[in-house]
């Protein structure tokens, strides 16, 4: 995975396809991308207006889980706090996403407000929840369940549909949650934990998404040791890049992954983080990417991470691959009104 900003400094980590693992473009810790997250208390947060919302059904996520389009998704600097990156997105690409993406280290409050900025647009938001100050086997022991069982209280009580992804890029050695920290057994035990707590919480309108990293860097890391179960997981997300120089089409980046997965799984697949490289090769991985996901009814979209970390990754940075993103992005496969999924 790619550069990421936490709360006290930028770190690196590893990426796709390259003779060396290569380093991407990814998240963001410290919350909302480094923004404040208007309507977000500390430890939990706001769960929105005082209106009774947890006294009504929860938000049936089945419907999004499994969409007849395809999610055209973005992470850029400063969404959903502010809905303006997004507009400014829309302008460029000529579609507005579906999908916001943004990052929250463990420890940050809920995004109440951030999540009701984009489903006021028609977008889904989705969480990567990167728990950066704080050990999974805490977590599954529950010595964070305090802060865990009002950050779910504060999500039923919104009552929209959130996609959290737990610890993504287990998989790597780069991360603190990573294969030189934590086992196998200690990643499922502390996001089945989650999970159940949300459960008991009553916070059904999550969507989980199961983020590995696309597996080239790590060959010898099998992923189904990692994978919850299917009862805990509803999305299988990649995180992968056309990055280096074996990443020359989509099967390349991410064809292994897939066929690993599904030798455990059928849930669906996300790219949960994409882009390119900037450079002459753009326009031809904006192609690989689009058709790869028409290609494939089991992958049910895409994010583009659209930020300058470590490659600039922006599609702004690309006027040729602008162009032919643009162009892809009006095929009518690609984007949907998430309040009236089918």
């Amino acid at each position: 995975m790619p550069t990421r900003t936490t709360r006290k400094a930028l770190r690196g980590t590893g990426l796709v396809l390259a003779a060396v693992l290569a380093l991407g473009g990814c998240s963001l810790g410290g919350g909302n991308s480094g923004t404040e997250r208007a309507g977000s208390g500390p430890r939990g947060g706001d769960g929105g207006p005082s209106a009774p919302a947890e006294a009504r059904a929860p938000y049936d996520v089945a419907p999004l889980i499994e969409p007849a389009g395809k999610y055209f998704g973005a992470a850029v600097d400063g969404a959903p706090t502010s809905m303006k990156p997004v507009e400014a997105y829309t302008s460029m690409t000529g579609k507005r996403p579906n999908l916001v993406e943004y990052y929250a280290a463990w420890g940050d409050g809920f995004n109440a407000a951030g999540v009701r900025n984009a489903w006021g647009t028609g977008a889904l938001t989705l969480m990567s929840w990167e728990p950066f100050d704080v050990t999974l086997a805490d977590i599954a022991a529950g010595k964070e369940d305090t802060y865990l069982k009002s950050y779910a209280a504060a999500v039923r009580k919104l009552n929209l549909p959130v996609v959290i992804d737990f610890a993504d890029e287990m998989n790597g050695p780069w991360e603190k949650w990573g294969t030189r920290h934590v086992t196998p057994r200690q990643y499922v035990a502390a996001w089945r934990h989650i999970h159940d707590t949300f459960a008991a919480a009553g916070a059904t309108n999550v969507i989980w998404a199961w983020s590995p990293n696309v597996v080239e860097p790590m060959p010898d890391v099998r992923l189904k040791p990692y994978y919850p179960g299917d009862a805990y997981v509803d999305w299988v997300g990649l995180v992968g890049y056309f990055s280096g120089p074996r990443a020359t089409s989509f099967d390349a980046v991410f064809g292994r992954t897939i066929r690993e997965v599904r030798d455990f799984t059928a849930k669906p697949v996300l790219l949960l983080e994409t882009a390119a490289d900037p450079g002459a090769r753009r326009p031809a991985d904006v192609r690989h990417l689009f058709e790869g996901v028409e290609g494939d009814d089991d992958v049910i979209g895409f994010v583009w991470f659209n930020y300058d970390k470590r490659a600039d990754w922006r599609l702004e940075a690309s006027p040729s691959g602008l162009e032919l993103f643009r162009k892809l992005a009006a095929d009518d496969r690609f984007g949907f009104d998430v309040r009236n999924p089918r």
